[in-house]
């Protein structure tokens, strides 16, 4: 049963974004999709522990959910119907219900996955949702991430984020946002909180966020894949959208390098650069130059692809332009102020001037709120304590760091670096 069900979590991680896609397009209604592809796995979860996991776990999925869809959409037609016949008004009758039941049941029968996906992520960015809420409905929908991974993602509890989505679900509904891919302005308006879930979903596959995996490439591929999608047609004349691109393909060619053998963690500067993916690199550079031919201030993306080129155009570690890197962090940090980026710009101080030069800068983000389960933070006080000889300083920091992770890898890896201090 324990494998049964780690199993079905597993599917849904991967599958749910395009069931909920497929059933939008039958429902036209993204909440109410969602709601329909959990009744789905509701359903896995009571029959495939005693009939045992079908040989194509998706596709059993898809089916279950679509044909909750079409129940829906007929028990709905039923209702209409009887109302109708109540009112003897069977011209409405027929304007309105067999259309909409006989194009669901096309939709049903039409496969086209990758539409849904986009037509998914451009509808739950829809301007009726705030930023914030726009980007947390569509990790949730399209990334299948947790609640909980959601507000790790946004540093912000657990049930504040649970209410958020819940009120984003609603208000879609009772705007009824119709599920389609925008044109023109309407496209425009909504590409920043695309752009920002593209980048959020990959993110959460390049570094898992809870699990027993430190990288999730099926997350990495569907963001990429969408990416591909979004340049293919809908904005090739925007900047970041090709700065995006080249910060995603220059990420990505190190996805075999960040871990070993075993699956454990390989941090950037102990990677073999000889297993990057030297292609993704060139494709990388080339969207770069890209961003930067069509002109205009340089946005987030497209510095922190110029930052990952550093490190992409370094043959060794010892190579890497670190005084550049600091000099993009502080053009970045112009562009997108965070308390997270201003803890890459000390990370890479310490690299280009020292240790010492970015303590004091970690420790002044100590006191930021967004910052105070942040993981990451205790691991680059770790680090740097290491490097200015204070090894019981930098044990603590570790053992910190290891206690607000959520991952079991990295949880593992900022352990034995613990250990490691005691020589």
């Amino acid at each position: 049963m324990p494998d049964v069900g780690r199993h079905i979590d597993a599917v849904w991680r991967i599958e749910s974004a395009r069931i909920v896609g497929a059933v939008a397009r039958v429902v036209h209604d993204v909440g109410l999709a969602e709601d329909l592809a959990q009744e789905a796995l509701v359903a896995a979860l009571q029959h495939w522990p005693a009939e045992g996991v079908p040989d194509n776990p998706g596709a059993w999925l898809m089916a279950a959910a679509k044909n909750k869809a079409l129940d829906h959409l007929r028990q709905r037609a039923l209702h209409a119907r009887r109302r109708d016949e109540l009112a003897a008004d069977a011209d409405a009758r027929g304007d309105h219900l067999v259309p909409d039941v006989v194009d669901a049941l096309d939709a049903a029968r039409a496969d086209t996955l990758g539409d849904d996906l986009l037509r998914l992520i451009f509808t739950a960015c829809h301007p009726v949702l705030a930023r914030e809420a726009q980007v947390a409905l569509t990790l949730k929908l399209l990334g299948g991430l947790t609640t909980e991974e959601i507000a790790r993602a946004f540093m912000v509890p657990e049930p504040t984020m649970a209410q958020r989505i819940v009120r984003a679900k609603k208000t879609l509904s009772a705007a009824r946002v119709p599920f389609e891919l925008p044109r023109g302005e309407a496209l425009h308006a909504r590409l920043a909180a695309v752009l920002e879930v593209v980048y959020l979903v990959f993110n959460e596959g390049y570094a898992a966020t809870r699990g027993a995996h430190w990288i999730r490439s099926t997350l990495c591929e569907e963001a990429m894949r969408l990416l591909a999608r979004i340049l293919a047609g809908l904005a090739p004349e925007e900047p970041e959208v090709h700065g995006l691109q080249a910060l995603l393909e220059i990420q990505a060619s190190r996805l075999r390098a960040r871990v070993d053998a075993a699956g454990e963690p390989v941090l950037l500067l102990a990677q073999d650069r000889g297993r990057w993916d030297h292609l993704l690199i060139a494709r990388g550079l080339a969207a770069l130059e890209r961003a930067r031919a069509i002109g205009g201030e340089r946005g987030p993306y497209e510095l922190q692809a110029a930052i990952a080129a550093c490190h992409a155009r370094a043959r060794t570690p010892e190579a890497t332009d670190w005084v550049e890197i600091v000099a993009l962090y502080d053009a970045l940090a112009q562009a997108l102020p965070t308390p997270v980026v201003e803890l890459n710009r000390a990370v890479a101080v310490g690299m280009a001037y020292g240790p010492g030069d970015a303590l004091p800068l970690v420790d002044a983000l100590a006191g930021e709120p967004a910052l105070q389960r942040y993981h990451l933070l205790q691991a680059v006080r770790g680090d740097l304590l290491l490097k200015l000889d204070r090894p019981a300083q930098a044990r603590a920091a570790f053992e910190r760091a290891a206690a607000m992770t959520a991952n079991e890898r990295e949880r593992a890896l900022l352990l034995k670096r613990a250990r490691a201090t005691l020589g």
